[in-house]
């Protein structure tokens, strides 16, 4: 029998994607691949991370990634538990770090953590014992968001080598940006970034290298690209007047038909989400063949799983019920999981 294959990925928390590797991005990205196959069963369960548990902590509102991240774990068969600002100690001045003391004396392996400092999840993985993952700490990083944008990426155009990357609008706060930049361009990608000046800060000259570049606008900024991925303008961390108005911005920054006839023919389309329609992107091209928006939540669930799956030790998933869409038994050890659930 041969051994288990050593994992890339052997990092207790998953904090930002600036300290990845390349190697390391990779392997979460196969893994991420293997877990797809689990979500196109008749039961979409099984009991890798039976016995664990984890735990969401989201201080701020979120439907993707925090419905993404119980789904996953629950695929998995982890217990899970969800835990908001509204429901927590918070509201009656616990800090942070006593909330998560108090989580982590009832022993869960992994924190999910959602919070609008940047940092906070640094901070918390300083502190306790469990594994912490970075859900999106303020505008500084939202590293699972890269992964699946890279997973969907690489699904549709088979490599992220050398294609052309547009991140267009509200980089400034955006951590979406971010993690993409650090991202997109370790594997390889030439990424360009446009938006309002405002929003475009001579600050992020520290990240500029030479496969990354800044365009005045959204013209040049879509000229060629393979990819096209549009941020939303994030209002509720803007504490000054970064916009004369939305429609002005729309008008200026907001992705329209025209401007994917100055994309590669093949371009795609990407969108964190939610989307402000007729904003930052017109329906046309939200809701055109062009447009991953979809394909990005479905693999958001994959890249999850992968990610708690890796974190709490798993190394390759050839020794996880590879074979279970083709095999009766497995089918039916995977069904009395689920009826036990």
């Amino acid at each position: 029998m041969s051994a288990t294959p050593k994992s890339f990925f052997t990092r207790k928390d998953l904090l930002g994607t600036r300290e990845l590797s390349p190697e390391e991005i990779t392997h979460v990205l196969d893994t991420a691949e293997s877990f797809r196959e689990i979500s196109r069963r008749e039961i979409k369960k099984v009991p890798t991370l039976r016995g664990r548990t984890v735990i969401n902590l989201f201080f701020e509102p979120s439907t993707r990634t925090r419905t993404s991240f119980e789904i996953a774990a629950k695929r998995l068969s982890a217990d899970t538990i969800n835990v908001s600002a509204q429901t927590s100690s918070v509201t009656k001045g616990e800090t942070l770090l006593d909330t998560a003391r108090s989580l982590e004396a009832m022993s869960p392996d992994l924190i999910v953590l959602r919070h609008s400092s940047a940092g906070a999840a640094h901070q918390l993985a300083r502190t306790v014992r469990a594994g912490v993952i970075n859900a999106g700490d303020g505008a500084h990083e939202h590293p699972t968001q890269a992964l699946l944008d890279a997973l969907t990426i690489r699904e549709r155009k088979g490599r992220i080598t050398n294609l052309r990357v547009a991140i267009i609008g509200d980089v400034l706060h955006s951590r979406v940006a971010r993690s993409n930049i650090h991202l997109l361009t370790k594997l390889g990608a030439n990424v360009v970034l446009a938006g309002p000046g405002t929003m475009l800060p001579e600050a992020f000259g520290e990240l500029v290298k030479d496969n990354l570049r800044v365009e005045k606008s959204v013209d040049a900024a879509v000229e060629g690209a393979d990819v096209l991925m549009i941020l939303r303008v994030q209002r509720e961390r803007q504490t000054n007047a970064f916009l004369p108005s939305m429609r002005e911005y729309a008008v200026h920054y907001g992705l329209r038909l025209e401007h994917l006839k100055r994309a590669a023919p093949d371009a795609i389309v990407m969108h964190p989400g939610p989307i402000n329609r007729g904003v930052e992107i017109s329906s046309e091209v939200a809701d055109s063949a062009s447009s991953l928006i979809l394909d990005q939540v479905a693999n958001g669930l994959a890249v999850r799983m992968a990610v708690l799956y890796l974190l709490t030790g798993g190394t390759h998933l050839a020794a996880i019920d590879a074979s279970a869409a083709t095999n009766p038994a497995k089918k039916n050890s995977d069904k009395e999981v689920h009826s036990e659930a």
